[in-house]
């Protein structure tokens, strides 16, 4: 039975597996965003038992009109606050927004899985899907 985790309309397969052995290219590299939603926001608060004001003071910041979650800076690379790299996992795994439980079936990736294939080691293309 296979563990490959597939989405219509992608031209790529994700094997979780490989994320034990990755060391979470996902939620760390390039500065970038992660937007949050406010019923996600209530949801990680809940979870870090934090007021929600007092979880958006030290944790998020506004980008526009969206909140992102904060990065660190860690040699030249960023990561996810949330990221720990001792358990190579995320420490909201059970709050995590969206954004990260759809990775890697993103639109942008749909026509740069070259790109994505660099970042995630579990990316396939569907022909390999038995292996």
């Amino acid at each position: 039975m296979s563990t490959l985790m597939k989405e219509d309309g992608f031209d790529y397969v994700f094997n979780p597996s490989a994320c034990e052995e990755c060391a979470g290219r996902c939620c760390t590299g390039e500065s970038g965003y992660i937007y949050v939603s406010k019923a996600e926001i209530e949801a990680i608060a809940k979870l870090l038992e934090l007021d929600v004001k007092e979880f958006m003071r030290e944790y998020l910041f506004k980008k526009m009109y969206k909140y992102s979650i904060k990065e660190r800076k860690n040699g030249d690379s960023y990561e996810c606050v949330f990221y720990d790299a001792a358990t190579n996992g995320c420490s909201i795994y059970d709050a995590r927004p969206l954004q990260c439980k759809t990775f890697p079936f993103w639109d942008y990736y749909k026509t740069r899985v070259d790109e994505l294939k660099l970042e995630c080691p579990g990316i396939l293309d569907k022909e390999d899907e038995s292996v």
